[in-house]
């Protein structure tokens, strides 16, 4: 008999939680607390570099050279528009459909937000020292550092620049196998999440909230997937029906297969022969999307750390919510590599917020059908938006790179 999957012993560990919480003695349910309590603390130990090294890894990768600047431009521009609005989507969808509404009950541990002025708030993203954000676990901050010191490098000769994107795509590996070994753990954790959880869910309005969440995600998906992409596909002159056509067959192997990176052969072959893209962008240009268009992620993280923070308390005032779009759109650019993807970016988000993680446990066994539409959703787009960067390149005066 084979060694289980990960996945199967999280699914047993859920079920193993779910009879444990509804029927065990106080000592287990008091062993459960302090496990569940020990994996939060290792999440919130490699939370801020997993998500600081990730956007370096990412954005140095870029090259610097004329015509290859020019496209990952284009690429840059139009995924981060299309993961800009679906986490604005996520936000107003979020906002209407109120999954947290009407929740009573739910306690734990929490650093709630303090509302105390816009100024005051935004002054309190910038930190006062390079390490500072790292040691507070304050992660847009250090999401902030990411950024400027990506920008910095990219402006930097192309020796020194290669050096530095090898330091931190090597530091990123490294953080990302101590995050392996952290995630053995998750079958053990996924038991002491849903027993201590068990509790909660004699709330029977924690039920309904749980139900609203995953409306809100799907709901969120779907109006990016069928109304917002093919409608910047129209407005560019492109045929949206005919497109899906065409990569219809990779979106299925994203979506059994729930990731990207492995549809990315399928995706450039279906794109340079059912579509007619130049082989050259493609094979540019996918490779980039699938690291930094992420636009169901980025809807996933909104949502999730929205409804779990909220469900336990904390506040946000108007300027934070928005704020929360930007938040998840660069996390998401630094998904790509990271195992379980926006659960895992979630979870350490929310971690270093210090809320409980017992939800996220509940949330587990429904993420596994939500990444599958997710991966499906990110590729349609990385399709978009490759189709796009193609005529504009046809009809201008781009020239094509050749590597």
């Amino acid at each position: 008999m084979g060694r289980l999957t990960l996945n199967t012993m999280v699914l047993l560990g859920a079920m193993a939680g779910l009879v444990s919480g509804l029927g065990a003695p106080q000592p287990v349910l008091d062993t459960a607390a302090v496990v569940s309590d020990l994996f939060i603390r290792l999440l919130r130990l490699v939370s801020a570099p997993i998500i600081f090294f990730a956007l370096l890894s990412t954005l140095t990768g870029m090259k610097n050279t004329t015509h290859a600047r020019k496209l990952a431009g284009m690429v840059l521009k139009y995924s981060l528009l299309t993961t800009l609005i679906a986490a604005a989507i996520s936000l107003a969808v979020f906002l209407v459909v109120d999954p947290v509404r009407g929740v009573t009950g739910i306690t734990g541990t929490t650093e709630g937000t303090v509302s105390a002025g816009y100024g005051q708030y935004l002054l309190s993203l910038i930190p006062n020292s390079f390490v500072a954000p790292f040691v507070d676990n304050q992660i847009v901050s250090v999401l902030l550092l990411a950024l400027l010191l990506s920008i910095s490098i990219l402006s930097l000769p192309e020796r020194k620049r290669d050096i530095l994107h090898e330091l931190f795509d090597s530091l990123f590996s490294a953080v990302m196998r101590m995050t392996g070994l952290i995630l053995l753990l998750l079958p053990l954790a996924v038991w002491a999440f849903v027993t201590d959880f068990c509790k909660t869910l004699e709330n029977q309005q924690m039920l309904a909230a749980i139900s609203l969440y995953v409306a809100c995600i799907l709901i969120a998906n779907l109006i990016q997937a069928v109304i917002v992409l093919p409608g910047m596909l129209l407005f560019k002159g492109l045929p949206p029906w005919k497109i899906f056509r065409g990569i219809l067959p990779t979106l299925t192997v994203a979506f059994f297969s729930k990731s990207s990176s492995a549809a990315l052969p399928s995706a450039m072959e279906n794109a340079e022969k059912k579509l007619g893209i130049n082989s050259e962008i493609s094979r540019f240009s996918f490779p980039l999307c699938i690291t930094i268009n992420m636009n169901a992620c980025a809807a996933f993280i909104l949502i999730t750390v929205l409804f779990v923070s909220m469900t336990y308390g904390v506040t946000y005032s108007g300027l934070e919510l928005i704020s929360w779009i930007f938040i998840a759109t660069l996390a998401a650019f630094g998904n790509a590599g990271v195992p379980m993807g926006c659960y895992l970016l979630s979870s350490t988000i929310l971690a270093s917020m210090n809320i409980p993680l017992n939800i996220m446990g509940v949330i587990l066994p429904v993420y596994a059908l939500i990444d599958m539409l997710e991966s499906a959703i990110n590729v349609w787009s990385d399709t978009c938006v490759t189709s796009i960067i193609n005529k504009e390149v046809n009809e201008g005066d781009y020239v094509v790179i050749n590597n």
